[in-house]
């Protein structure tokens, strides 16, 4: 058997609910859906269908949760990278309409989740989007007109004055609060998901990489020693699948994000940091994110890498955004960093399709992963049960591949961030 991959060493491995090692794929199997990948998507996938009767498979490269959903900012965050607006000026009207009516549904799943099987992920109410500039706060007053016109009604706008409730830090002039977004220990909802998965009868099998997918009627799926017969696949490997499917790899491109945890802060200090208890994200293009986890420590993430490269020194990086937003955190200590992969589309809205007749797929949440990948098991799951209205909102969508293939696409990507991260430092 090939070496045993563990989650990255990061706060939320540290302080992750008890969960079984899992065996690797030893034999050949045969299940109704196999799905590749135990992250959100995989899981919230194989979770609505094994709730629906079929029995299903999930093939893990390492552990459960172990790529992004098990290393990102833990934040519920509504709607799309992109949002309706623009949808309708790119898509029209009817693709404005249809992704508009399920914007808002992903955070719902979570919170369905969460109280049906008693996960316990540390869920808290309410995501902010804090402003530097009027101009920000200008598009924030637009978004909530915007996210009010499809039928969100739990937004408020903050003023320069009321953000003393929200942050104690003054380089915001405002905000807007998402009181149906919110924040949770993103790795123990994972696992909480995949055991609500198992209680149904479903498998999961960890250090199970995929080498290999043969088409056909009944699709095999292999592993280096094993390998699963199915009447459909499910790819949800995002930002870690590889090369597996190189038709999707063309079309995605994975990028890096930085998470730093502090030491336990003193109740007192934390409370007054984020007075409201909230996940903040600021409006820049290459923003920032924060927020207080359960035992009181203060996570704070930012530093987009395009290509997926890992820094040298992540605190390097992060503390002296930290200390510019958070300057009585001088003396603090930071106990955990790591970096995560997150897949980014070129038109920054997530990619769903079908290769064939029966295998599907879900990839490119650019950013809004925690949410649309709750949304995209279900709507997968709908598919493959011969309900596609949903999915084929998505389907539809245009998936372009990045300009200059493979060889030009993270140079390229990365001069744009370049010149969106001088706008940020402008304030144009």
């Amino acid at each position: 058997m090939s070496q045993t991959t563990e989650h990255t060493r990061s706060y939320y491995a540290y302080s992750a609910n008890p969960s079984p090692q899992r065996p690797a794929l030893q034999d050949s199997q045969q299940a109704d859906v196999c799905v590749i990948g135990a992250g959100y998507t995989g899981l919230s996938t194989a979770l609505h269908l094994a709730e629906a009767g079929f029995k299903v498979i999930v093939l893990e490269a390492a552990r459960v949760g172990w790529g992004a959903s098990g290393r990102n900012g833990g934040q519920i965050v509504n709607s799309y990278s992109r949002d309706m607006d623009v949808i309708e000026a790119r898509h029209g009207k009817d693709a404005a309409r249809r992704l508009g009516a399920m914007a808002f549904e992903g955070g719902k799943i979570i919170r369905e989740r969460i109280a049906k099987y008693g996960i316990q992920c540390d869920l808290k109410d309410g995501n902010v989007f804090a402003a530097f500039t009027d101009k920000q706060l200008d598009e924030l007053e637009a978004k909530k007109r915007l996210w009010e016109s499809y039928g969100h009604s739990g937004i408020e706008m903050i003023d320069k004055a009321g953000m003393a409730r929200i942050v104690d830090s003054g380089q915001y002039v405002g905000a807007l609060l998402d009181h149906w977004g919110g924040h949770i220990h993103p790795l123990n909802l994972a696992l909480g998901e995949a055991a609500a998965f198992e209680s149904l009868g479903g498998q999961i099998f960890e250090q199970s990489a995929v080498t290999d997918l043969k088409r056909g009627e009944v699709a095999v799926v292999k592993t280096a020693e094993g390998q699963v017969s199915a009447r459909f696949v499910v790819v949800a490997g995002n930002a870690y699948l590889g090369d597996l499917i190189p038709k999707l790899a063309e079309k995605s491109l994975p990028c890096g994000t930085q998470v730093v945890t502090t030491e336990r802060l003193d109740p007192q200090l934390a409370k007054s940091l984020l007075p409201g208890d909230h996940c903040v994200e600021d409006c820049n293009f290459l923003l920032d994110y924060y927020r207080l986890t359960a035992d009181n420590r203060l996570l704070y993430g930012g530093g987009t890498v395009y290509g997926a490269r890992d820094p040298g020194e992540i605190e390097s990086l992060i503390r002296p955004k930290m200390l510019h937003t958070f300057p009585q955190l001088a003396k603090v200590k930071i106990e955990f960093t790591w970096t995560g992969n997150f897949s980014l589309t070129l038109s920054r809205l997530p990619q769903v399709g079908r290769i064939d007749s029966n295998i599907y797929y879900s990839q490119g949440c650019s950013g809004h992963g925690v949410t649309f990948t709750h949304l995209a098991g279900r709507i997968l799951s709908e598919a493959i049960r011969g309900q596609s209205e949903r999915f084929d909102a998505f389907a539809s969508l245009p998936h372009y591949p990045f300009p200059g293939g493979r060889l030009l696409r993270v140079p390229m990507l990365t001069l744009g961030a370049w010149w969106y991260g001088m706008r940020d430092r402008l304030g144009v």
